[in-house]
């Protein structure tokens, strides 16, 4: 049977923001039951290997926050993390890379584009691929990733292109992996070989197409940006001078928003991951959190454990 852990729910820079006065931030600073580290998701089809979706700058607090990521009891050296699926190349989703460094062998899956990024920047080959192979995945190519000793997961994984835009940090130079075509960011289908159950992921997605909403009709969980509650939250707030729609991210909120456009299709389980700190609905009390519970959305903590 599948599990799923959220390891974090937050965007990038986490909830407090270290440097960010706003109220949700402030709030986060006083209770750390609002707090959110950077978005990653774990998965299983075992409970004793995992794959992680992203690997968060926030990657070595969360293993350690969560007991299903612990060394097996015993072990001098061993990880229960056989893999890490990248759906994107921000920094948030892959600078946790950095924390896995210590020679435990796991395997990077990422569209090609994605994989050029690591390439390009030599800090990355600070994980040896004799032991962390770097594989690429296609979009619309179901494969099934294998534990380290090549033995198969259980897991059957397809990446599919979603709108969205490439890393920031790359605006305005040249993309390693091209700037032709597809892969910059992906959603991913993840199925379960034994129950057939699948779980669909989208860290990011700057709207809702048909395509999509067929996609995911009638899906048992579907775990989906929620970066901005409305498109020009920052300008708003004085947090910064993009809507949402120019970082590549949907908001909540609105008639073209992701409660509206998802809120009709019969999905079983839907949560919020990638939540920003400007977003007020990481307020428990707040009239955007009684929105997004009322449209049958759930917040996520850090470690709530999911079985699709």
């Amino acid at each position: 049977m599948m599990r799923v852990v959220v390891l974090g729910a937050a965007a990038g820079g986490g909830v407090p923001q270290w440097n960010c006065g706003c109220p949700v931030c402030r709030e986060a600073f006083a209770d750390p039951a609002a707090r959110r580290t950077q978005a990653s998701v774990a998965v299983s089809a075992d409970g004793a290997h995992w794959f992680l979706i992203n690997a968060s700058p926030d990657l070595r607090q969360q293993v350690i926050a969560t007991p299903q990521l612990h060394p097996r009891d015993g072990a001098l050296r061993h990880s229960p993390i056989a893999g890490v699926i990248l759906t994107n190349g921000e920094v948030d989703a892959v600078a946790g890379l950095l924390s896995m460094r210590e020679g435990s062998p796991f395997s990077i899956y990422a569209h090609p584009k994605v994989l050029a990024i690591l390439k390009a920047n030599s800090i990355f080959n600070v994980l040896n691929e004799r032991l962390v192979p770097r594989r690429p995945i296609g979009i619309d190519q179901p494969f099934e990733p294998a534990l380290p000793d090549g033995s198969p997961s259980g897991l059957l994984v397809t990446a599919f292109v979603v709108p969205g835009k490439g890393a920031w940090y790359l605006e305005g130079q040249v993309h390693p992996g091209g700037d032709a075509g597809d892969g910059d960011t992906i959603g991913l289908t993840i199925t379960d070989k034994v129950t057939g159950t699948s779980v669909h992921v989208l860290t990011a997605c700057a709207r809702v197409t048909e395509e999509l909403k067929a996609r995911l009709a009638g899906a048992a969980l579907v775990l989906f940006d929620g970066t901005v509650w409305r498109d020009d939250e920052l300008i708003a707030a004085g947090l910064g001078h993009k809507t949402g729609q120019a970082m590549g991210h949907i908001s909540m909120a609105g008639n073209d928003g992701a409660i509206a456009a998802l809120g009709d299709i019969g999905i079983a389980q839907k949560l919020f991951v990638h939540i920003n700190n400007s977003n007020p609905a990481l307020l428990a009390e707040s009239a955007e959190r009684q929105a997004v519970e009322q449209a049958g959305w759930t917040i996520p903590p850090d470690g709530m454990e999911v079985t699709p």
